[in-house]
C-alpha cells in the first residue's frame, strides 16, 4: 500500500517563491481595483464625500502604498510574461531559473528610479528640500 508523503511539493526554490509573490501581487492588485471602483462610485452618490475620500489619500502612507501597488503590478506583469514563456516556449522550462533572475533584475532596475520619483515629493514635503 502506498503511503502519502506529508509536506509540500515545493521546497523553497525560485519556482515556489515566484509563485507565492505572483499570487500576493495579484491579490493586492485585485483589492486595489476593488477599492478604486468603490471610491470612484462615490462620485455619483455624494460628490462631497468623494472629494473627502480623495483628499484623505494625499498622505505619506498612501504614497508608500502607491509605490507598493506599482511594484505589485510591475512584478505581476513581468512574471506573467515569464510564466507564458515557460508554458508556451519549448526552451522555457529549461530556462525558467534564468528568466526568474531576469524578471527580478528588470523589476529592480525599473522600481528603484520609479520609487525615487514617486516618493520624492513626499520626502521633500516631510523633511524639506535639500537644495
Amino acid at each position: 500500500m502506498a503511503t502519502m508523503s506529508s509536506g509540500t511539493l515545493y521546497r523553497g526554490g525560485e519556482g515556489m517563491w515566484t509563485w507565492v509573490v505572483h499570487r500576493i501581487a495579484g491579490v493586492a492588485v485585485f483589492f486595489f481595483l476593488l477599492v478604486h471602483v468603490l471610491d470612484t462610485a462615490l462620485v455619483r452618490v455624494s460628490p462631497q464625500l468623494y472629494d473627502q475620500v480623495i483628499a484623505s489619500y494625499k498622505t505619506p502612507i498612501v504614497n508608500l502604498l502607491e509605490v507598493g501597488l506599482v511594484g505589485a503590478v510591475l512584478y505581476h506583469a513581468l512574471n506573467g510574461v515569464r510564466v507564458i514563456l515557460v508554458d508556451f516556449w519549448a526552451k522555457g522550462p529549461r530556462l525558467q531559473r534564468q528568466m526568474t533572475w531576469v524578471v527580478g533584475t528588470v523589476w529592480v532596475v525599473l522600481m528603484l528610479p520609479g520609487a525615487f520619483f514617486m516618493l520624492k515629493h513626499t520626502v521633500e514635503t516631510m523633511f524639506g528640500s535639500a537644495a
